[in-house]
């Protein structure tokens, strides 16, 4: 009986991983060909010729992606197979506004892009099993507190543009909240998992609220503690915000309980109170929210910056006016904050919507990976994670639109920054390993 179904096995094993590696093959090309092609079209649109850079740039975009997705199909066959294509595409299209935007950055962005894809490959190498994170909750949690926390310390934090968020160590300057960020939901993931049923137990009522015992609301208010002197203490108004709702999210998904989400949005409304009455720069962003194209204001530089943003998604109208063709340089710090306003200009809404389709995409496929997962870590990794996307890019987005008041994070993937890029790629590279699960597996579906 053995031996009549062991050929059945492996034969049904390449049937299955054959289509999907063969689809992400198709989907890491496309995604190359749309980044390299979008590069191309910039010089022509801005200089009306071929970028002289497009052999370099070009190669560093085919070498690094295919060697990602060979890198994929050895450590991560059965990974979904849009998960890096899509992050490739957003890659490629803001390398493009950067170089747009200021040809100096761009050497310095490709830099970046492939230190970003060696670390992605890297985290596939050292994680071979994602549940050997969970082995290691406190020290991985400690680590990112720390990394939250380096910017304060006397000597080595730096305050650029009113936020110290910054660590100069001699030639090496990063923002370490970025990598802090996925240090963070990993712990979350791993507490959370351990600790779901003590957080799961209701004693008590609200209304239609069930509510857990009061030393079980320890969690949230050192969340909220943390994200406030993340807040106070470095002027962070966007990180603070991440990272209490990805903490307020991920305790809802561990244990089901709404009451989590009622109290942390009560809590965040207080320490939103408390900080715009108590800090000058939280009052400013606000007062630039409300009254950016006051026409007493529309030309102060901090009203100025929102304002040309909102004209520079106006004049892109539905189809844009081309890459290389409009005038994104009228907005100050483009490159990083209001990348997304430049793409608008010149990709119109089409663009936009085409860049929230891929942020959906990868939220979407993390969500997936995170259903399909066997055990609790890795369900709460891979929506921990998928949350932390989803937010910022709703957080910078929703600023550039005035949605909500401008927290100064950067749009993942797209916008300029070393210390973002390579983080997401290695919050990418966790989220293929969830995908695809242990090294292991390979062997086990082949024999």
């Amino acid at each position: 009986m053995s031996q009549a179904t062991a050929p059945a096995t492996s034969k049904a094993a390449p049937s299955a991983e054959g289509p999907r590696q063969g689809t992400a093959l198709a989907l890491t090309i496309l995604a190359l060909v749309l980044s390299v092609g979008a590069y191309t079209l910039v010089g022509l649109g801005k200089r009306g010729h071929v970028p002289i850079g497009l052999a370099l740039y070009g190669s560093i975009f085919a070498l690094g992606y295919l060697a990602a997705h060979l890198a994929m199909r050895r450590l991560a066959p059965f990974a979904d197979p849009a998960l890096f294509p899509a992050a490739g595409v957003l890659t490629g299209l803001g390398f493009a506004m950067i170089f747009r935007l200021s040809g100096g950055l761009a050497a310095e962005q490709a830099t970046w892009i492939v230190v970003g894809l060696l670390a992605f490959v890297g985290t596939l190498l050292v994680v071979r099993d994602h549940r050997q994170l969970d082995a290691y909750t406190y020290t991985i949690g400690l680590v990112g507190l720390g990394l939250l926390l380096l910017p304060i310390v006397p000597g080595i934090g730096r305050t650029i543009n009113g936020a110290r968020l910054w660590v100069r160590v001699g030639p090496i300057g990063f923002q370490p909240s970025e990598i802090g960020k996925v240090l963070i939901v990993i712990f979350l993931a791993s507490y959370l998992s351990s600790k779901r049923e003590l957080l799961s137990v209701t004693e008590g009522r609200l209304g239609p609220l069930r509510l857990p015992p009061a030393k079980h609301l320890a969690p949230v208010l050192l969340a909220w503690g943390a994200s406030l002197a993340v807040l106070f203490l470095q002027k962070d108004l966007g990180a603070s915000l991440l990272f209490f709702a990805i903490f307020v999210v991920m305790l809802w998904i561990a244990t089901g309980r709404t009451a989590y989400l009622v109290i942390g949005l009560v809590l965040f409304v207080i320490g939103a109170g408390v900080a715009y009455e108590l800090l000058a720069h939280v009052q400013q962003r606000v007062d630039i929210w409300l009254h950016a194209l006051a026409p007493s204001k529309v030309f102060d530089f901090g009203y100025g910056q929102v304002a040309q943003a909102q004209f520079g998604l106006a004049t892109g109208g539905l189809v844009g006016a081309g890459l290389g063709r409009g005038s994104p340089g009228l907005i100050p710090f483009a490159s990083t904050d209001f990348i997304f306003a430049a793409i608008g200009e010149e990709l119109g809404l089409l663009g936009t919507t085409a860049v929230l389709l891929l942020f959906i995409t990868l939220v979407g496929k993390g969500l997936k990976a995170a259903l399909e997962c066997p055990d609790a870590f890795g369900k709460l990794l891979a929506v921990g994670l998928s949350a932390g996307l989803a937010l910022q890019a709703f957080v910078i987005v929703g600023g550039v639109t005035r949605v909500i008041p401008l927290t100064g994070v950067t749009l993942p993937f797209v916008s300029y920054g070393g210390s973002s890029l390579v983080s997401n790629f290695v919050l990418l590279a966790l989220l293929v390993r969830v995908s695809s699960g242990p090294v292991k597996r390979r062997a086990e579906r082949v024999t």
